[in-house]
């Protein structure tokens, strides 16, 4: 029973007071500093916490962004070269005024004017165009 007795008690010079001493040795080296020089510490503890608070909204915000989008498809189509050179006006048309577009751009924004477009207007435009034969041109 001798051994677990001297297991038990504290080693030599190393009682639990020394512990509670540095920590109030500490907390009164910190009271003896100056405000100013204090603040950076805090300052940047805030920094950090406001840098992850943003950061994970951003995440969220970026994460609903690309749920909302759709999956691009790609496709090719033929068209009159006509139609294309109208492509090529209508994107000069927009850097006129301002504005940077693709031909995928132009040709998303003709559907939406289409789609919300009264369908005897739909039919309308539709007709007047000219069947194209389609596949691939011929080599020429």
């Amino acid at each position: 029973m001798k051994a677990t007795a001297e297991k038990t008690a504290p080693a030599k010079g190393h009682t639990g007071a020394g512990k509670t001493a540095k920590a109030a040795k500490t907390k009164q080296t910190l009271a003896k500093t100056p405000k100013a020089a204090q603040a950076p510490a805090q300052s940047a503890e805030k920094v950090v916490k406001d840098v992850k608070d943003t950061s994970a909204k951003t995440t969220k915000d970026e994460k609903a962004r690309r749920a909302k989008k759709d999956k691009v498809v790609r496709d090719s189509f033929t068209m009159p070269k006509s139609d294309y050179e109208k492509l090529a006006e209508l994107k000069q048309r927009c850097l006129d005024g301002g504005v940077s577009v693709k031909k995928s751009e132009l040709l998303r924004a003709g559907l939406a004017l289409l789609a919300a477009a009264p369908p005897k207007r739909l039919i309308a435009a539709v007709s007047a165009l000219d069947t194209v034969k389609t596949g691939r041109p011929a080599k020429s």
